[in-house]
């Protein structure tokens, strides 16, 4: 695909691969998800309007990869997302007494402080 912009053509996309877009045509509304690092895991950070996946990561590219660090981009339509009924939200309540299954019950972050303090002050 031949383009005047330089990061349309380092995605070597095929002929056609974005699809004919045509003025006045109904675009498909993708949500996008950003990893900031590699390891880390994907954030959904937005929405986009986009006539193929291709072209919709070249707008996400564009939208959401440029302002920060980022390893990487997905790109899903927003008609595949599937989700629970509001009145189904009493299924995620958990057991008060059962928190230890809970990580934010779990304060390691202050003892690694507490000792890191401790070896400086021996210093």
């Amino acid at each position: 695909m031949s383009s005047l912009d330089p990061r349309v053509n380092r995605l070597h996309l095929k002929e056609g691969a974005t699809g004919p877009v045509h003025t006045n045509s109904h675009l498909i509304t993708w949500e996008v998800f950003h990893q900031e690092k590699r390891g880390r895991q994907h954030v959904h950070v937005g929405v986009v309007h986009a006539s193929s996946p291709e072209m919709a990561l070249i707008v996400a590219k564009e939208a959401f990869g440029r302002r920060g660090k980022t390893a990487n981009l997905w790109v899903v339509k927003t008609e595949d997302v599937y989700t629970f009924q509001t009145e189904d939200e009493d299924m995620f309540e958990t057991t008060p007494e059962k928190t230890f299954r809970d990580p934010a019950d779990y304060k390691v972050r202050d003892r690694i402080e507490k000792f890191q303090k401790q070896q400086l002050q021996k210093v």
